[in-house]
């Protein structure tokens, strides 16, 4: 095992984190097959990575520099940062997916909408501020972690990929984005590509921050690798899922990067 969700585990098995992994439910799903994670852990493997997990199911990218998390990351990149060769982290998905997330977002009344961009708000709590706050949050993190890790250290972000609005939640609950879409009249043949279309500009908003240091600022971009089967609700992928992105979209980078 490589992989470590808690300190006292890495604490009982002598070993120090290599890679911090700072994220939402990509990162924590607590269901069989694991999560992103999980799958991540063999990944990194043969070049002897140790990954300890921060951050919880539910989180936000606020929470990583303002909220609950925040005590919890700055300590562990003071603990570990020395040692450290990347930083992975997953954030943002919870942002926008729930009805008083997404909701928001998008306009009033979206029925008479003909293209997924027109069914989202411009100006004041649009989506463009919404992207504005993410590149924000992203740069704050990056930020810390720069501070406290050595010059080698890398920085791994991904984009998720193109959720599916179902409705499906988890058992049997309501989802995270159909009711939302719903509410604002969206027409049925549009929904998936407004999500299509929000993953993209968070994905584009990921980019640049990257190309700010490509050399130590990297994206994973896994839109699109997902069949519509490999999804265990609106949000989440199922465990082979989650490990066809750790494969597929992840490994090449960080085989790349030297990290696998």
């Amino acid at each position: 095992m490589n992989v470590y969700w808690d300190e006292a585990g890495l604490k009982f098995a002598h070993v120090t984190p290599s890679i911090l992994a700072i994220g939402d439910s990509w990162f924590w799903y607590p269901f069989p097959g694991g999560s992103l994670v999980s799958h991540l852990g063999p990944v990194v493997e043969r070049k002897e990575h140790t990954i300890l997990a921060k951050g919880m199911n539910g989180a936000e990218a606020f929470d990583y520099v303002d909220g609950k998390y925040k005590d919890e990351v700055t300590r562990a990149l003071h603990l570990y940062g020395s040692s450290l060769s990347a930083v992975f982290i997953s954030g943002g998905g919870n942002d926008f997916a729930g009805f008083n997330d997404m909701r928001p977002l998008l306009r009033l009344d979206c029925s008479a909408a003909s293209t997924a961009a027109d069914c989202f708000r411009s100006g004041d709590g649009g989506l463009s501020v919404f992207l504005e706050r993410m590149d924000q949050y992203y740069r704050r993190l990056v930020g810390l972690i720069y501070t406290h890790t050595s010059l080698s250290c890398l920085i791994v972000m991904h984009s998720y990929d193109y959720a599916i609005p179902d409705g499906r939640g988890v058992f049997g609950g309501a989802g995270w984005l159909k009711p939302a879409l719903v509410a604002a009249g969206v027409p049925d043949q549009l929904q998936r590509d407004c999500v299509r279309y929000l993953i993209d500009q968070f994905h584009q908003m990921l980019t640049t921050i990257a190309s700010g240091d490509p050399e130590h600022l990297l994206v994973v971009d896994s839109r699109g690798a997902l069949a519509e089967s490999d999804w265990a609700n609106e949000l989440h992928p199922k465990g082979s899922g989650f490990r066809k992105i750790a494969k597929e979209c992840w490994k090449p980078l960080l085989e790349q990067a030297e990290l696998a």
